[in-house]
């Protein structure tokens, strides 16, 4: 049985009349697979372009004016700088709290001098809010997308650095105090580990504010 051809499609046509296609035509119905670059016609109503004065700037895209400006990412990086944090802080905070009370029961002379852990818990919140202040200081309703990315990444950093440092201090904290209430020589050891858990959580907040620091360049994608 000998193929049937298919009859041309519109692109097939235009290629044999040595016409430029339209930016909305696709070659569908060959039997091998071709690309062509498609160039959009000047008088074609149909084929969108963005409202920037600059000729070369402009791309066959409708959604790039609404996605250029957009808060979105900024809102969510500030989100996430205060939500991330405190839960580290919280974590950090009944871990380390659980310990303190199990060792109260015996040692209840020791519950002030072991209550480090909490109080550096409780910074790391300080941390995300801090960095959640300064993003939602920025926020507007025409912020660039370059402006957002970089809200939401600093957001991110100090976020997720303080969830790591309040599970660290959290778990070291528990077990410092229940082993500082039979061996007191423990607790020096157990505020260094605490110290070096918490320049985690430090590590974000200065990352976080440098990045926020470039935020405010008037740059667009």
């Amino acid at each position: 049985m000998l193929p049937v051809p298919l009859p041309p499609n519109r692109v097939q046509q235009n290629l044999a009349a040595n016409q430029t296609p339209t930016w909305n035509e696709t070659l569908t119905s060959t039997p091998s697979p071709r690309h062509l670059r498609l160039k959009p016609q000047a008088n074609d109503s149909r084929c969108p372009s963005t409202s920037s004065p600059d000729s070369s700037a402009r791309l066959p895209i409708t959604q790039y004016t609404f996605l250029n400006d957009i808060p979105f990412f900024g809102a969510m990086g500030c989100t996430c700088a205060i939500v991330f944090t405190c839960l580290g802080a919280s974590y950090g905070t009944a871990k380390s709290g659980v310990g303190i009370a199990a060792m109260g029961v015996l040692r209840p002379d020791l519950i002030v001098k072991n209550i480090v852990p909490v109080i550096m818990a409780g910074i790391i919140g300080i941390y995300g809010l801090v960095v959640s202040v300064l993003i939602s200081d920025g926020l507007k309703q025409d912020l660039p997308l370059y402006t957002s990315f970089i809200q939401f990444g600093a957001g991110l950093s100090v976020g997720l650095a303080g969830l790591a440092a309040g599970f660290a201090i959290g778990i070291v904290g528990d077990a410092g105090v229940r082993g500082t209430a039979q061996q007191p020589r423990l607790f020096v050891g157990m505020i260094l580990i605490l110290i070096f858990a918490e320049v985690l959580g430090l590590y974000g907040l200065i990352v976080a504010l440098l990045m926020n620091s470039k935020a405010n360049v008037d740059a667009v994608c």
